[in-house]
């Protein structure tokens, strides 16, 4: 098990879109962490954050409430279905991991601050090269606009960010990944977080209990990441 501070020591992180979350007081630095020690924790309901771009130290990060989407609810609206059906994005699958992250870093229109360090794109390109982080990609004219990144445990896929430099292309790539997860037998997306933009989608709020339970049916199960 990892060694976690005590729920009575939860203490407050501000993300970088203005809410406010719980999460363990323990503290680890970054040359701590190895990506065995973080599927252990992404297993029993935690996950690592930075305050900043350019801070080197990493929290574990375990809310009261989790965000997930249940695929079998994903709504895609109207005009999103339709963009889906024009074709407008090239889609690829973990061809550009690393410049996703890096995009979904980037400061973007009404975000300049990012909660994913140096430390954290180390960690998760070692994932990726594991077998255990994935990418959805949007392409057009060549440019990479759009995509998303998250981590495969079991029959549970953990979403931790998604960018976009043209209309719908991170939309795009969310419908995309549920598409596939559906196909591939999971059984869990984890969005972290709930956030209007999600709930459009169908996201909903869990209390953490219920979503521990949820994890350890999926990360108990088999399931095929389908995208090759």
């Amino acid at each position: 098990m990892l060694a976690v501070a005590p729920r009575n020591a939860a203490l407050e992180i501000k993300l970088r879109d203005g809410l406010a979350a719980p999460r363990y007081s323990f503290f680890m630095h970054g040359t701590g962490l190895t990506p065995e020690i973080l599927l252990r924790a992404y297993a029993e309901g935690l996950f690592p954050m930075a305050e900043r771009r350019d801070d080197p130290a990493l929290y574990w990060v375990s809310p009261e409430r989790r965000g997930i989407i249940p695929l079998d609810h994903f709504h895609v609206p109207r005009r999103l279905a339709r963009t889906i059906r024009q074709g407008r994005f090239t889609i690829t699958a973990d061809r550009a991991f690393s410049e996703v992250m890096r995009a979904c870093a980037a400061p973007a229109q009404g975000r300049t601050e990012s909660w994913i360090n140096d430390e954290i794109l180390r960690l998760y390109t070692a994932l990726h090269g594991g077998g255990h982080a994935h990418s959805i990609e949007c392409w057009q004219d060549g440019d990479l606009v759009g995509g998303l990144y998250g981590v495969r445990l079991g029959g549970a896929f953990f979403g931790e960010s998604m960018f976009s430099r043209a209309r719908d292309a991170s939309k795009v790539a969310l419908a995309v990944l549920v598409d596939g997860l559906k196909r591939g037998g999971f059984i869990l997306l984890d969005t972290q977080f709930l956030t209007a933009h999600l709930a459009r989608f169908g996201a909903v709020e869990v209390p953490r209990a219920e979503y521990l339970a949820l994890l350890q049916r999926a990360i108990s199960r088999e399931a095929i990441w389908p995208f090759f």
